[in-house]
């Protein structure tokens, strides 16, 4: 009786074992598109919460209310700048082609002297400068074969695009209820985590949350005043388009030790249109100011935070950034202070029998390993019964 209801009772949870599996399988399935745009809307809201708690305690609006003024100010935040960006780059884009073309035509398409006397592919340019300028209709014939046989690629950019603007849609209908219910939220999973691990979880969750808002913080705080000091920069060195310049700067800046590529294409565009002292300049400016507040801001504000060695909070966002794409700039770091803390919360717990340990090999010297307490009771047997059998012989002859 016992073993048919054993089999049972294995039959039943095997079963069960497997349509969790099923139903895990198909619920990441259905949610897989929207796990990045949740991820993003739990950052920002979770970051920006203090000011939705302001909101919703101090002023006595209600949740809904509270949630909805935060994701419009988001919303507006992000999408006016993405706008003018797009907007400023589509006039650029749209400038620089008729230039292009107008040039083309006129049969004056040329480049500055310094690109044409380098020393390794200066001949190839003007060799291809002095085809283009020679026949520029069957040049501009060329150019538009080539941009219809690659209209392919302009569909996959495309694609890209939209899928990312859909993702930046759902990812900000996603934070209003992250605002609204982001507490009860929060609640349920930690107490299912301790359910699973136990109590430690709430450390593992107090660093998880001290982590995020400090590398937050510290990357954009970083990238914002990387990218106003190149702003400046580039206004005073009298560079083309220093609104979107600025923005470039700023999402480039979100990449550790990125901002140099920026300025730096920038320096190299004015040394090359002849504006040698406000290349030089910019060059200097971006040396001397722009990159030391990478090496300050960010250090002082993300270690000083979460008492993280730096090299960690670095690994753990180039990292992230390899494995998760942007959002693992955030996850990266995360992950790491987990493990971090994890390593810390053994060593804590462990750490009177390593100091024991040391302590031993210490007084016992070196070379001499410490007796182990059963080999200390095998030598001590053979004593014992030696002072047995004495007392046996003593107590016989008496």
């Amino acid at each position: 009786m016992i073993e048919n209801w054993t089999k049972e009772f294995l039959i039943q949870r095997l079963l069960a074992i497997t349509l969790l599996v099923v139903l895990f399988v198909l619920c990441f399935q259905v949610v897989q598109f929207f796990i990045v745009p949740a991820l993003w809307a739990a950052i920002l809201a979770y970051v920006t919460f203090p000011i939705y708690n302001f909101f919703h305690q101090r002023v006595r609006f209600s949740s809904n209310f509270s949630a909805a003024i935060m994701t419009v100010s988001i919303t507006l935040m992000i999408g006016v700048p993405l706008v003018v960006g797009i907007f400023i780059l589509q006039q650029e884009a749209l400038s620089l082609i008729s230039n292009l073309v107008y040039r083309i035509k006129v049969g004056y398409l040329d480049v500055p002297d310094s690109v044409k006397d380098l020393p390794i592919i200066g001949q190839q340019v003007k060799d291809v400068l002095w085809r283009i300028n020679k026949n520029p209709e069957g040049t501009l014939e060329a150019f538009r074969l080539w941009v219809q046989s690659h209209l392919y690629y302009g569909k996959v950019a495309f694609d890209v695009v939209f899928s990312g603007l859909a993702k930046l849609g759902m990812a900000l209908m996603t934070l209003f209820f992250f605002y609204r219910d982001g507490t009860s939220l929060v609640r349920q999973i930690r107490q299912a985590l301790r359910n699973i691990i136990g109590n430690r979880i709430d450390g593992y969750i107090d660093s998880v949350g001290t982590t995020t808002r400090a590398v937050v913080y510290g990357i954009g705080l970083t990238a914002l005043a990387q990218a106003l000091l190149a702003g400046i920069g580039y206004y005073f060195a009298g560079a083309p388009s220093p609104i979107l310049l600025t923005i470039v700067t700023f999402i480039i800046a979100l990449i550790p030790f990125g901002t140099p590529f920026v300025w730096g294409a920038v320096s190299i565009w004015l040394l090359s249109q002849g504006h040698t002292v406000e290349g030089i300049g910019l060059a200097l400016w971006g040396i001397l100011v722009i990159s030391w507040v990478d090496n300050l801001i960010r250090p002082i504000v993300i270690s000083g935070a979460t008492k993280i060695p730096f090299i960690i909070i670095f690994i753990g966002v180039l990292g992230g950034l390899t494995a998760f794409g942007f959002v693992g700039l955030f996850i990266g770091p995360v992950v790491l202070a987990i493990g971090l803390a994890v390593w810390r919360e053994w060593i804590s717990q462990h750490k009177n029998e390593l100091f024991a340990q040391q302590e031993g090999m210490l007084v016992d010297g070196p070379l001499q390993p410490k007796m182990t307490e059963k080999k200390a009771n095998e030598q001590k047997m053979p004593e014992q019964n030696k002072d047995e059998n004495t007392v046996s012989t003593d107590q016989t002859e008496g």
